[in-house]
């Protein structure tokens, strides 16, 4: 039988907001998946800015040169609430997701991981 728990994400401190502090690749640290195949996280990630002009997240899952392994830049807006960046994508072997922004420290990321085990 298959448990489900809601796991802060690993780059997080006690489930507070994650600075995204770098501005190139590879990115800050956001969650490392379970590791493993039988297992699987399935990750929630919103985003807001926290200055006065918008800046663009890039969200990478494991890789930081394929298209496959990178999600679209978003434009945050200034002073944005948060905005919903990933809904629900399955990981799985200890995949690592990591985010930058054009602006150090701009954007945070909230989230978490559900668990599947």
């Amino acid at each position: 039988m298959q448990t489900y728990t809601k796991q802060v994400l690993s780059g997080s401190t006690d489930g507070r907001p994650i600075a995204v502090a770098a501005t190139a690749t590879p990115g800050t640290l956001l969650h490392t998946a379970i590791t493993g195949t039988t297992g699987s996280d399935s990750v929630y990630l919103w985003a807001s800015n926290v200055t006065g002009t918008s800046a663009t997240l890039t969200i990478e899952f494991g890789g930081v040169t394929t298209a496959d392994k990178i999600v679209s830049a978003v434009s945050i807006p200034a002073n944005s609430e948060n905005i919903p960046i990933v809904d629900g994508q399955v990981l799985r072997n200890g995949l690592v997701i990591r985010a930058f922004s054009g602006t150090a420290s701009a954007i945070n990321v909230n989230g978490y991981a559900v668990r599947i085990a």
